[in-house]
């Protein structure tokens, strides 16, 4: 669950273009991987489906995380003839030294609240993100137990 807040505060708050001091990956690339991760290999079409933004957008995004060997590209896993991408081992390190460094951040935040406070606070923010999705029509996947 609190891996989910973290995800959510990440996107909600984006660092500035480019990877802030400490972080390795900047906030496209962050989101990207976050996807990739949890959906599986994903095509360009399925990002733009995903997330409703222009095909280009991921052509040069998903570029630039090959050129850094963060994601490779794979043949299409149902048989189909489209290419997608998914995650290296590195882009998986990266993205888990990311998340560390945004947890132990929320943590200094919420370290003196109640557990309450904290409770209702997780509540709160995991509504608040269903009634965006439900909105937009545009679910993000979640991992079995978040």
């Amino acid at each position: 669950m609190l891996q989910e807040v973290v995800e959510r505060f990440r996107v909600a708050h984006p660092p500035p273009r480019g990877p802030r001091g400490g972080d390795p990956l900047d906030q496209c690339a962050y989101v990207i991987l976050t996807r990739l991760e949890t959906q599986g290999a994903m095509s360009i079409p399925d990002f733009v489906e995903a997330f409703g933004l222009a095909a280009s957008t991921f052509t040069r995004q998903t570029s630039a995380l090959l050129r850094n060997g963060l994601v490779e590209r794979a043949l299409d896993p149902s048989g189909g003839v489209a290419r997608k991408f998914r995650i290296t081992q590195e882009g998986l390190r990266l993205l888990a030294q990311q998340r560390e460094g945004i947890a132990t951040s929320l943590s200094t935040v919420v370290a003196e609240w109640l557990s309450e406070r904290l409770d209702r606070f997780i509540a709160d923010l995991q509504q608040f993100n269903t009634d965006i999705e439900r909105i937009t029509g545009r679910p993000w996947p979640r991992s079995a137990g978040a």
